[in-house]
């Protein structure tokens, strides 16, 4: 099963929502708050979670610097509400997109997916 790591930019009711459809998924903010996003990075490889962010600079790290991840759920649409949020996170859980060693861009109306090396 994959875990996901939100990132402190995930709304604390996105990661309810997609706790109540059984996804397993935690928070920096509940976990440690202030955590720089290689922290963030080392955090998520140490309890083997695929971290969920709107912030392009995960991408940065991983591509150019080449940090190891074991992937990345890089939210590029609008954040509505936190709801639609999580709907557009559980729909890449539900489609069995392969999320490991990838980073998955997610638009309103599309999906990338980019292997890892």
């Amino acid at each position: 099963m994959i875990k996901l790591l939100a990132d402190e930019n995930i709304p604390k009711k996105t990661v309810k929502a997609l706790k109540q459809r059984e996804i397993d998924i935690i928070s920096v903010v509940d976990s440690s708050p202030g955590l720089s996003d290689r922290a963030i990075i080392k955090l998520a490889n140490n309890e083997n979670r695929v971290i969920v962010t709107f912030d392009k600079g995960f991408g940065e790290l991983i591509f150019r610097e080449r940090l190891e991840a074991r992937g990345l759920i890089l939210l590029r649409l609008a954040p509505i509400s936190p709801e639609h949020i999580a709907e557009r996170i559980a729909h890449i859980m539900v489609q069995k997109i392969p999320i490991e060693n990838k980073i998955i861009v997610v638009r309103e109306d599309s999906v990338r997916v980019t292997p890892l090396r």
